[in-house]
């Protein structure tokens, strides 16, 4: 009988295993020397001055974008093409969410469209990585401004470069870089998130937030016990064991991503040509990690729903899903802050017809083919 084939999937071998076991039989699980291990990985992968691990990639968000000390009242932008917590951070920091459309091409925030919605009360900026793509961060950098800050949200794009060859999380045009190692994601550490910077300030404060506001290293203290809370945090830090996990996985990050795009490569040849189906587009110069396999479908022309579509696909077993309900079609987004449908144009026709197909690296040649077929039935 067939597996099912979700539409994405951790990979998790005997060497992930070990290092999650040695990390359980040592003395420490939590605030131990593996996770220390873990963010220099991350910086010397990405080019970073610092890394701090996270719970999970919404923690780092949240905490990225509390670590401004921004005015309430004020603005943030983000894509409206994007898992909510995105735009949550925002909320969360007392700021107005104010949501952009997208390139129709690359599904990421549209420069053009951004600049318009840049005003005197915007503060900050993030950006989100979609699928693995790129954004154009050079680009919003300098429509930003030196008074409005950048926040990656690289949550899908470890792994991916931009033209010159830096790899997202190098900061090079951005104040931090959150990225997610939730399991379907490039690597996992089961859950888990890092913010990368270039500021030691923002590190230094990142580092206290994520431990409820705690300083160790305060002058003339009583004795060794003593600490002080100088400012609000979170117990948002990462257990070893995560970590341990996470590091192992980073040493599968290139094979992950070579495969992924190894599949990304077949499905682009054997569904080319398919007149209801539109393949994702990789801005020229770029490297995406492809986080995600988005198809759009023209479902009217097809003459079958979304629906149906999955529908008879999972009686394949085949899984898909869709990424994702635009933000401010969201119940919470439209009472709150009044948004509407007919606001954000280009993700309302995305969403009719986004489709994403099964991407991971464990997938066998027999289940990409199966996926081929199986797709080609569909929407012939």
């Amino acid at each position: 009988m067939r597996k099912p084939i979700p539409y994405g999937s951790q990979w998790i071998d005997d060497e992930d295993v070990k290092a999650v076991a040695k990390v359980l039989k040592g003395e420490l699980i939590t605030q131990g020397p593996v996770a220390v291990q873990f963010e220099e990985k991350i910086c010397e992968l990405t080019g970073a001055k610092y890394c701090l691990s996270m719970a999970n990639g919404t923690a780092a968000l949240h905490l990225a974008v509390m670590a401004l000390e921004l005015e309430k009242g004020m603005e943030g932008i983000t894509s409206t093409n994007t898992f909510v917590a995105s735009s949550n951070a925002f909320v969360y920091s007392g700021l107005k969410p104010v949501l952009a459309d997208i390139d129709p091409r690359t599904f990421n925030v549209f420069p053009e469209d951004l600049k318009k919605r840049i005003t005197k009360k915007t503060r900050v900026i993030i950006p989100v990585h979609f699928a693995g793509q790129p954004c154009e961060t050079a680009k919003i950098r300098k429509l930003a401004g030196k008074q409005v800050h950048i926040i990656e949200d690289a949550a899908h794009a470890i792994g991916s470069k931009y033209e010159d060859g830096s790899l997202v999380g190098a900061c090079k045009h951005s104040d931090m870089t959150i990225f997610s190692f939730h399991p379907v994601k490039t690597i996992t550490s089961g859950e888990g998130g890092a913010i990368t910077t270039n500021s030691k300030v923002l590190y230094e404060r990142l580092k206290s937030m994520r431990i409820c506001g705690v300083v160790r290293d305060v002058p003339n203290k009583p004795g060794p016990w003593y600490y002080e809370v100088q400012r609000l945090g979170f117990n948002y830090r990462l257990t070893d064991i995560h970590c341990a996990l996470g590091m192992s996985q980073l040493g599968k990050l290139k094979a992950f991503i070579k495969r992924r795009r190894e599949i990304v490569a077949r499905y682009n040849k054997e569904l080319a040509g398919l007149p209801v189906l539109t393949l994702p587009y990789e801005r020229p110069g770029v490297f995406s990690a492809f986080h995600l396999y988005v198809t759009l479908i023209d479902f009217k022309k097809l003459g079958k729903s979304r629906k149906e579509v999955i529908e008879t696909l999972v009686a394949e077993k085949i899984g898909t899903q869709v990424h994702y309900i635009p933000v401010h079609e969201q119940p919470y987004y439209r009472k709150e802050f009044g948004y509407k449908h007919g606001d954000l144009p280009n993700s309302e026709k995305y969403y009719e017809q986004a489709l994403s197909l099964p991407l991971y690296p464990r997938m066998t040649d027999e289940e990409v083919d199966h996926v081929i077929k199986q797709v080609r039935r569909v929407l012939s």
